[in-house]
């Protein structure tokens, strides 16, 4: 569903991301993790045509994102590391924007507004404010509109901060359930254990390169680790 193919950007003489190549599957959710300027929001940029890469090319159900903007997006659900919405957009507002800015008709927009609502219980707040919600309650509206026209590759950056622990097991959930329906998703997390509960793979990214990649089974081999060690403790092995 998604390929990137020895992929590089430099901004001056920076390079903030070096030669990456990895892909994610159908029904695959794939965790790239890092410090802060290793490269991963500039990855997801790319992916989702916000920036262009200087060498390689990245692919989404083999559209390419330079030659085939339009129809790569159609296919994305991107959730943002930081939630937004027009100034003065009530949430029912912001979710029938989105779902209409992908073409989703009207009559469609209502009915699945009205099936994702409960999934985080926030039926009833919809007609409140945007800018009046929590960081948690404008992350969920975030995530329930990346939804809305119904995707194949889910792009999610740092979904988890802002959320309550109920909240949190919601969004993990629909992650998980996207999957096996046979979407693909890509997180973006700092959050270590939510990576280690429900990824299939993860791609370690130290100075814009991939420093490690596969399952945990595969990286504590690489590394030569027991099969009882965290995430977390391979992470700084690998990132020290």
């Amino acid at each position: 569903m998604l390929i990137l193919d020895h992929v590089t950007k430099r901004f001056g003489e920076k390079i903030a991301v070096d030669d990456v190549s990895f892909s994610v599957a159908p029904g695959e959710i794939f965790s790239l993790i890092g410090s802060n300027g290793s490269g991963k929001t500039t990855l997801i940029k790319m992916i989702v045509g916000l920036l262009r890469p200087d060498h390689g090319s990245i692919k989404v159900h083999e559209n390419d994102t330079i030659h085939e903007p339009l129809k790569t997006k159609s296919l994305i659900g991107y959730i943002p590391d930081e939630p937004a919405a027009w100034p003065g957009m009530t949430g029912e507002e912001f979710l029938h924007f989105v779902g209409a800015l992908y073409g989703v008709d009207e009559t469609k927009r209502k009915q699945k507004i009205s099936e994702l609502l409960p999934l985080f219980k926030i039926d009833g707040g919809e007609t409140d404010n945007f800018d009046g919600y929590s960081r948690g309650n404008k992350q969920k509206f975030s995530i329930l509109a990346s939804l809305l026209h119904e995707p194949k590759l889910l792009l999610i950056d740092e979904p988890i901060v802002g959320l309550d622990p109920e909240s949190a097991i919601v969004a993990k959930n629909i992650f998980t359930e996207f999957a096996k329906n046979g979407g693909s998703v890509l997180l973006v997390t700092h959050t270590l254990p939510v990576a280690e509960t429900i990824s299939n793979r993860i791609g370690i990214l130290k100075h814009g390169k991939i420093a490690s990649i596969g399952s945990l089974a595969d990286i504590r081999e690489h590394i030569h680790q027991t099969p009882s060690a965290s995430l977390e403790t391979l992470y700084n092995i690998i990132t020290t």
